[in-house]
């Protein structure tokens, strides 16, 4: 018996727009940071809107290495509400990641960033959610982040 292979399928996109950065300061594990959500898109096999709450909480690294922690809601076009909390990472040369913090344009292949949303909600149409595991890749841009969503299958 061997154990199963690892495949992934892309389900959906979800188009996070942020707000201005909130920066607590040192910890001394890091720059703690704090940025809004603050609305958005889903788009794919599931499709709504991001709701206008929520944040990620960011600290990063004195190499740079970003750990983040998001945690939102989306709104699902026929009404059911999915809670999401996606964790992950973001990390890549020193001068691109200044560039990201500036808010200035930075090729999204340049720069690591993975993340594992969990999902919870009580719609029973959308419960297969909570029942897969997911990995998203994601891209920062100055006012948004945008994550493709796949599902390990």
């Amino acid at each position: 018996m061997t154990t199963p292979t690892l495949e992934t399928k892309y389900v959906f996109t979800i188009t996070a727009k942020i707000s201005d950065v909130v920066t607590v300061g040192e910890t001394g594990i890091g720059v703690r940071r704090i940025i809004p959500i603050i609305g958005g898109e889903v788009k794919g096999a599931i499709s709504g809107k991001v709701l206008p709450f929520g944040a990620d909480f960011q600290t990063i690294r004195p190499n740079e290495l970003i750990d983040l922690e998001a945690k939102y809601a989306f709104e699902t076009d026929d009404g059911a509400i999915v809670y999401v909390e996606n964790k992950g990472m973001r990390f890549g040369p020193v001068e691109l990641l200044q560039k990201l913090k500036r808010g200035e344009p930075v090729d999204p292949k340049l720069i690591y960033f993975r993340t594992v949303p969990r999902f919870e909600t009580g719609d029973e149409t959308y419960r297969w959610l909570m029942e897969h595991v997911f990995v998203g890749s994601a891209a920062r841009h100055a006012d948004r982040v945008v994550i493709d969503v796949h599902q390990v299958v």
